[in-house]
C-alpha cells in the first residue's frame, strides 16, 4: 500500500501521547515505521531508550528534551537524533501542543522501566 492516508491510519494514546501511526509493517513498510507525534501540553517526561536509531523531526510548538542527562529544546523544523541505547524523554511543559513525524527502523522496540516493547504504532 504506497499511500497511507492520515485519516485511515490508526490512532494511539499512550503516556498521554497521541501518536497516528503512518508506515509500519502492518501497512505495508519493510525497513521504516513512521508516525505522527503529539504531545498535549503539560505532557510530562517519560524517560525511556530505543534499541534502534529514532529520529524526530518537530512540525510545531516545541519540546524540552532530556538525552543522556543533557537539556535540549526542539522546536518546529528541528531534527532529534536518538541513538539506540541512550536514555531519552519528551516533556511539553508549554500551553500549546508540540507536534513532529517520527522514524524508527522496523524492529526497534521501546524500553522503559515496565519493559520492553514494540510500540502498537511501529508494528
Amino acid at each position: 500500500m504506497p499511500v497511507i492516508r492520515k485519516a485511515e491510519a490508526p490512532v494511539f494514546e499512550l503516556f498521554g501521547v497521541k501518536v497516528v501511526g503512518l508506515a509500519s509493517p502492518q501497512r505495508g513498510a519493510q525497513e521504516t515505521s513512521v508516525w505522527q507525534l503529539e504531545l498535549p501540553p503539560g505532557a510530562p517526561a517519560v524517560p525511556h531508550r530505543v534499541t534502534r536509531e529514532e529520529i524526530f523531526v518537530g512540525l510545531s510548538g516545541s519540546a524540552d528534551v532530556l538525552l543522556s542527562g543533557v537539556a535540549h529544546e526542539l522546536g518546529a523544523g528541528d531534527a532529534l537524533l536518538v541513538p539506540a541505547g541512550v536514555e531519552f524523554s519528551l516533556a511539553n511543559p508549554r500551553a500549546e501542543p508540540f507536534r513532529a513525524v517520527v522514524a524508527l527502523p522496523v524492529g526497534g522496540q521501546a524500553v522503559t522501566r515496565e519493559g520492553t516493547f514494540t510500540p502498537p504504532w511501529a508494528e
